[in-house]
């Protein structure tokens, strides 16, 4: 039977205060009332008070009465139309779901853990999951790849912790290593999108040489002569003031999609004319150069706005939104510009989120993007 309490907006808090306790009843001031029903929080923290983890979550299980709770560390976090960087800071969502319909999970380190960790709803594989991981996991890429492959949806969403202390995350109990969150089954109606923080400023090209980390060869010509005829002139002679500003784009392996993975450029050698990149890339591949700045960051993140937007047949219960650590402040300026653009978008939802390590959406990790969920 529906409950007729699920047409409940969730509620948030968000605070910041030197003391842990102090923040955490805060946040449930702001949220004056725990909704009828409310069996799932969301719960994330600054790396400040990373080791008070554990306080955290005995003291909003007492305080609000919900047992399932799930989140992580990050340098920031972020909740409706405001960023908190490099101080302690908490925010935190309670959400009511039919119940059944969700199953937090921890644990999940390497491919075969895939085997031993429920899937499946009265026998019904999951449909979409939301997750933390952490980022010293050798085994990430795949991982997240095979997670993906076991859902219906084929859809997990979430970022890796970014801390300078812990590696913190939360899934009923304080945990790291690898992969923890919620996985959903079908009655929870969700909407996502990506948003990546660079622009391509030239074609793409067919990787025909590469060794280890390096490009040797493009459409067979020297990697680092491509490099700058795509850059231009202007850019290539004043390369040190704007090399931390390009990237690489490796295109998605398997798909048609235009989506690409952005790395970082390591570095060049003139001599040889090589270009080196923050990943492996592969002979037959393919590979664009692109820039970050905060006008294409912007008007790709309208453009996410805009087609989420145009999805929705409701207002949206509430929203989970995970950034790359160098968006935000770094990016968009110190205002918790980032945040009010979905704010003024969405409107006053409920939302809550980090600043990622990397970021997961759909089977891939990416790098310097925004990833938006809506429960609908």
């Amino acid at each position: 039977m529906f409950n007729r309490n699920l047409n409940q907006a969730f509620v948030y808090g968000c605070a910041a205060s030197p003391n842990w306790r102090d923040a955490a009843q805060l946040c449930l001031t702001q949220v004056e009332k725990v909704p009828e029903g409310a069996n799932l929080g969301f719960v994330y923290l600054t790396d400040s008070l990373a080791s008070e983890a554990n306080d955290i979550l005995d003291y909003l299980r007492v305080n609000t009465g919900i047992y399932h709770w799930v989140g992580g560390v990050g340098m920031g976090i972020c909740a409706t139309g405001q960023e908190h960087y490099d101080h302690p800071a908490l925010a935190i969502m309670l959400c009511n779901f039919e119940p059944g319909s969700f199953q937090v999970f921890s644990g999940l380190r390497a491919p075969a853990d895939l085997e031993r960790i429920p899937m499946h709803f009265e026998g019904v594989p999951a449909n979409f999951a939301v997750v933390h991981a952490d980022p010293r996991n050798a085994n990430l890429d795949r991982l997240v790849e095979d997670f993906a492959g076991v859902l219906e949806s084929g859809f997990v969403t979430g970022g890796l912790t970014s801390t300078r202390r812990e590696y913190v995350q939360i899934a009923d109990i304080v945990t790291k290593g690898g992969i923890s969150g919620v996985l959903f089954s079908d009655q929870v109606v969700v909407s996502t999108r990506l948003t990546q923080g660079c622009s391509p400023i030239g074609p793409q090209h067919a990787i025909t040489g590469a060794q280890q980390n390096v490009l040797v060869s493009l459409d067979g010509r020297a990697a680092l002569d491509v490099f700058r005829e795509d850059i231009g002139e202007s850019m290539w002679q004043d390369i040190d003031r704007h090399g931390e500003s390009l990237f690489a784009g490796l295109s998605v392996r398997a798909t048609d999609s235009e989506d690409y993975l952005v790395r970082n450029l390591v570095g060049i050698d003139p001599a040889n004319k090589l270009v080196a990149i923050g990943d492996t890339p592969r002979e037959g591949g393919k590979v664009m150069f692109c820039r970050r700045d905060d006008s294409s960051a912007t008007e790709d993140m309208q453009r996410m706005l805009e087609s989420i937007n145009s999805g929705l047949y409701r207002k949206p219960r509430g929203a989970v939104y995970y950034s790359c650590i160098g968006r935000g402040a770094n990016l968009f300026g110190e205002n918790s510009e980032e945040l009010a653009m979905i704010r003024d978008s969405l409107g006053d939802i409920p939302l809550v989120g980090f600043f990622c390590n990397g970021e997961i959406s759909h089977n891939r990790v990416y790098a310097y993007t925004g990833v938006l969920t809506l429960f609908i």
